[in-house]
């Protein structure tokens, strides 16, 4: 079993000796709130801040494909060359015998971080600036020119929601072990409705959401977009709808916003939120909008098959949080929500 913080000091210390230019010790370790899945320490010492996200236990001990900050780590190096705001990458090490797990070190960012999507004690008008950074930083990252970052065998282009929804159904089978009726239908439904238009492919970052950002606590600017590790090449729509679920999630199930007065905290509707976008992508709306339901069906069984190997790892002691075993008993309200999309589409 893997627990919070159970790496060697010594050993951690020794290798940011080696590695990590400039640095002087000694160090203090604590880990962050989240970054459940790859888990995210902050690493102080007398040279400064750092951040170090790993694996959570042993390539041999982790499902095919998953935790791949190898892959993320590559894309901060890439990224660091654009306009899009990331964390330093530092060092890379896949050495597992230095601290048990695979990991990378990259700067610390200072700012301020929020967990709630409703954004509880602020002003209409700080929502309504923070909404509106959140779709420039995600249209932002879809208009990069993948090629010219050096990202070209990222991913592979085309049919991108046949690969995911493989990918996720495949992930989701391999960790339960009491089937749920909704979320079989979802795997047989997706493949036969996937949106047959265009498959334009951009950058992802595959998990985009208010609190994988870093905000400015003055300006709410985004000072850093977090948590890569499911970027890919894949279709935009796919990375776009996945953070728009806020709009469909209610605040008891996934901090979302569903139900709530959003006109008087001065959060967008769903509808003008897509709109800014179009319009900062070039999309047209009305081309979107007949697709919508599968995009949100899709991400919703995605959520859940993500939720569900969360869950998988925590009960066989791989998981960073302890409380993460209750992720799995989300499962099965997501995937009778995704049906409920569906059936108001019809």
């Amino acid at each position: 079993m893997i627990e919070p913080i159970s790496f060697d000091h010594r050993s951690c210390l020794e290798w940011f000796h080696h590695n990590i230019e400039g640095f002087q010790g000694p160090i203090t370790i604590k880990q962050f709130q989240g970054g459940r899945s790859n888990p995210t320490f902050l690493i102080s010492a007398r040279s400064g801040d750092y951040v170090l996200r790993s694996k959570p236990g042993p390539k041999s001990q982790l499902l095919p494909s998953a935790h791949a900050i190898e892959r993320e780590f590559r894309l901060l190096s890439a990224l660091s060359k654009s306009d899009i705001p990331v964390p330093k990458p530092l060092a890379l090490c896949e050495d597992e015998s230095i601290l048990g797990r695979a990991f990378y070190v990259m700067a610390f960012v200072q700012g301020q971080v929020f967990f709630e999507q409703s954004l509880p004690q602020m002003k209409a008008q700080d929502r309504q600036t923070i909404y509106a950074q959140m779709n420039n930083m995600i249209s932002l990252i879809h208009r990069q020119d993948w090629q010219a970052l050096g990202l070209s065998d990222f991913g592979r282009p085309g049919h991108y929601f046949q690969r995911q929804i493989a990918r996720w159904s495949g992930q989701y089978q391999s960790s339960t072990k009491v089937p749920i009726a909704d979320m079989d239908y979802l795997i047989e439904w997706l493949p036969d409705h996937i949106a047959q238009d265009e498959d334009p492919t951009t950058l992802v970052h595959g998990d985009f959401r208010m609190d994988n950002l870093i905000f400015d606590p003055a300006s709410f600017n985004i000072k850093t977009v977090l948590d890569w590790e499911l970027s890919t090449l894949g279709h935009p729509l796919a990375d776009f709808s996945y953070h728009c679920l806020s709009w469909y999630l209610s605040p008891d199930l996934f901090r979302g916003i569903a139900g709530l007065n959003l006109i008087e905290l001065g959060i967008p509707s769903e509808a003008d939120y897509i709109k800014s976008y179009c319009d900062r992508t070039g999309l047209v709306f009305a081309s979107i909008k007949k697709d919508w339901p599968f995009f949100i069906a899709f991400n919703i069984f995605r959520l859940a098959a993500i939720l569900q190997g969360v869950s998988h790892r925590a009960g066989a002691g791989l998981e960073a949080s302890h409380g993460s075993v209750i992720e799995g008993e989300k499962v099965q309200p997501l995937a009778r929500l995704a049906r409920q999309v569906i059936s108001r589409s019809s």
